[in-house]
């Protein structure tokens, strides 16, 4: 019947052009944009449904709503027409990057030494619990179970820090979260340089690759970082303090950071990292540290989290790299959750420690586009190689958000929910 429909549609639409000759051609396909568009109203209705009716973080819906509509599922969203939007789900990731990185407060940790080892001790269970089961337990070889524990042992700071703000949750549960959450980012980030080393050891016919190229990453984006944070405190000092201007100064540095680093070929998420982390700590004179970034980010994190779930590859899903998955999860879980309980965290309270534990569990899209950026180095290999930590990425893009919620809800830090706003039935 649709066929006929459009058989008719396409009839009329010649015959018009016969006499008004300006017309295009009747389209075969939707444009990519407009399904696109498309694709980010319904993520967002989703989004508002699953919190207005279910109480649910609403990620858990832009990210369906990726998932169901992209190429995986029913196809909606071209893998083409997901390419073109990835500098935008870039900038989106890149502009949460640079807040967490801006949380990064090394200071307190300076006074606060049980923080810090609680941090490292976490990082180091969850990388070798994670690298143990892949490797042992799945049967990766070395290279890529260290690959998949370095894409998967730390948190998602665009996940945490959006549900904390979502939540417009505060106290010392939700700072420590947002701290360990920034900390495992930095090593994860650190061990993705020195994996992607020994990938290229493993595969490259050239040593010289093994070396350079995560010198490459590291000092990249360092760089970057370090010339666009100078460039934004230098504009933003000859502003007024908390103006529009130093807003608009800090987003379009950032932006350019963004594209630098892509035209550069290092990866986004680490050079707005490290950018945040420069500007928390080398902005002494305070010019930037009470400016915020403005609630459109919302905006951007839609089309990131709808990206996102539409870039996940569905159509390689099987039952046993599914139950592996979870396998990894369970492993991670029970690491970040031990590690914390165990060394302190400066909470006297076990059970807030163990809630900070549950509250860091969320895994998203720097996972998913530090494995698509390992994986590319080896196309015909990589991609086998670690759809282990990208499915697991894919269940914890949907549970992830609702421990995350759990955790401040049980904690008590969050804000109590005004109905009236809510805008869905």
């Amino acid at each position: 019947m649709l066929t006929d429909i459009l058989s008719l549609a396409r009839a009329a639409w010649e015959d018009l052009q016969e006499r008004l000759f300006f017309l295009p051609p009747f389209p075969d396909e939707v444009d990519s944009l407009a399904l696109f568009s498309m694709l980010l109203v319904v993520g967002l209705l989703v989004g508002e449904w699953l919190r207005a009716r279910l109480g649910w973080p609403k990620v858990v819906g832009y990210v369906l709503a990726g998932a169901l509509f992209g190429p995986s599922v029913l196809g909606w969203i071209s893998i083409e027409a997901l390419a073109q939007t990835r500098p935008v789900a870039d900038a989106a990731l890149g502009l949460l990057m640079l807040e967490i990185g801006r949380r990064l407060d090394l200071r307190w940790l300076g006074h606060h030494r049980g923080l810090l080892w609680a941090a490292i001790a976490e990082i180091t269970l969850s990388f070798t619990a994670i690298f143990l089961f892949a490797w042992g337990v799945v049967g990766l070889i070395p290279a890529w179970a260290a690959a998949a524990a370095a894409v998967t042992m730390a948190s998602a700071p665009a996940v945490v820090l959006l549900i904390v703000e979502e939540s417009r949750a505060q106290g010392q549960v939700t700072e420590r979260m947002i701290m360990h959450t920034a900390l495992s980012a930095a090593a994860s980030f650190v061990v993705f340089a020195v994996v992607v080393g020994v990938v290229h050891a493993e595969y490259s016919d050239d040593w010289l690759n093994a070396v350079v190229h995560p010198l490459w990453v590291v000092v990249g984006a360092l760089v970057v970082a370090w010339l666009m944070a100078l460039l934004a405190l230098l504009v933003a000092s000859r502003l007024p303090k908390r103006s529009l201007a130093q807003v608009f100064i800090l987003v379009a540095t950032a932006l350019l950071a963004v594209g630098t680093a892509r035209m550069l070929a290092v990866p986004v998420f680490l050079t707005l990292f490290l950018m945040g982390a420069i500007l928390s700590f080398g902005d002494h004179e305070r010019t930037l540290s009470y400016t915020d970034l403005p609630e459109g980010h919302w905006l951007l994190a839609i089309i990131l989290f709808v990206v996102v779930g539409a870039s996940l590859p569905w159509q390689d899903f099987t039952w046993l790299i599914g139950l592996q998955a979870v396998g990894l999860l369970l492993v991670r879980a029970v690491a970040k959750v031990a590690a914390l309980a165990w060394a302190g965290d400066g909470l006297n309270a076990v059970r807030r420690r163990v809630l900070v534990g549950i509250g860091i569990q969320p895994l998203s899209a720097t996972a998913v586009f530090m494995a698509y950026e390992i994986a590319g180095l080896y196309p015909e290999i990589g991609r086998s190689s670690l759809s282990l930590p990208l499915f697991a990425a894919a269940i914890m893009e949907l549970t992830g958000p609702v421990l995350c919620r759990f955790a401040l809800v049980r904690a008590g830090e969050t804000a109590p929910t005004d109905h009236s706003r809510e805008g869905v039935a």
